[in-house]
């Protein structure tokens, strides 16, 4: 049996670009205070999310190789393998994107969204490709934000390749007047963490998801076992990491080989 300790960094939403990169590497050093094997951080941490209400400064290349270094060094510092979201330029165009770091602090690549959510497609430009990637025993996929929740196909062809775990880094913050929940996938609530529920389910698959910390917000941080049951959750609105240990033989992707696809 192969277990891996996953953090998912439930941080508030900085104040600037400078200080997202300090939380970063604050919360990587306090998964590795508690042993974490890897970290995952909300869409866009870094700089921050363009939208929703938020204006970080307009994207900026030589502050983002910075930043990644950073981030990178953290990484082998505290021997965490992280996911970060943050934002990338590519031919003239931003991208939603994830950075991934090995516990070595060998960058092991991006995971652009490719999916926008339509009031996305004015500030950022889609991705077109997906990959997985392996640190130690653990094989996981990344599907961002909009993606994960609307299609399933962006957590079931990392399934299909081997992931135990996709992880799903979002930004959903309160509108006046919504649901206040107080208990994960509330009936009363949206669609959106019964969708994680069933992202699990139908891939027999580990689902991550990892939101900012925000007075009221609509969804949260949380792990999803494979049969679609709620392993752990973060309380609403409150930061901190969400530390959850993976038993990786229950994820057998058992229902995500057997899909076929429909002509």
């Amino acid at each position: 049996m192969a277990t891996v300790r996953i953090a998912l960094a439930n941080l508030p939403y900085a104040a600037a670009p400078d200080e997202s990169v300090t939380l970063a590497h604050d919360a990587i050093a306090a998964a590795a205070d508690r042993r974490a094997d890897v970290i995952c951080f909300p869409e866009c941490y870094v700089p921050g999310y363009r939208g929703l209400g938020h204006h970080p400064p307009p994207p900026d290349a030589a502050f983002l190789d910075r930043a990644w270094s950073s981030i990178a060094e953290a990484a082998a510092n505290a021997s965490v393998a992280v996911v970060l979201g943050t934002e990338r330029l590519v031919n003239g165009g931003t991208r939603i994107s994830a950075l991934v770091v090995d516990r070595d602090g060998t960058v092991l690549g991006f995971q652009d969204k490719v999916q926008l959510d339509p009031s996305e497609e004015a500030t950022y430009a889609a991705g077109s490709e997906r990959r997985v990637f392996t640190s130690g025993p653990l094989t996981f996929g990344i599907s961002i934000c909009h993606e994960g929740w609307r299609y399933p196909e962006t957590v079931r062809w990392p399934a299909r390749q081997g992931a135990q775990v996709v992880f799903h880094p979002h930004f959903h913050q309160a509108e006046a007047g919504s649901y206040r929940p107080s208990a994960f996938a509330d009936p009363a609530n949206t669609f959106h963490e019964k969708a994680a529920l069933c992202r699990a389910a139908e891939n027999t698959c580990f689902f991550a998801t990892v939101n900012y910390a925000s007075a009221g917000s609509p969804t949260t941080s949380a792990v999803i076992r494979p049969d679609g049951t709620v392993l752990t959750w973060q309380p609403y609105g409150r930061p901190g990491l969400l530390v959850a240990d993976l038993d990786l033989d229950e994820a057998t992707r058992l229902l995500a080989s057997r899909c076929k696809a429909i002509s």
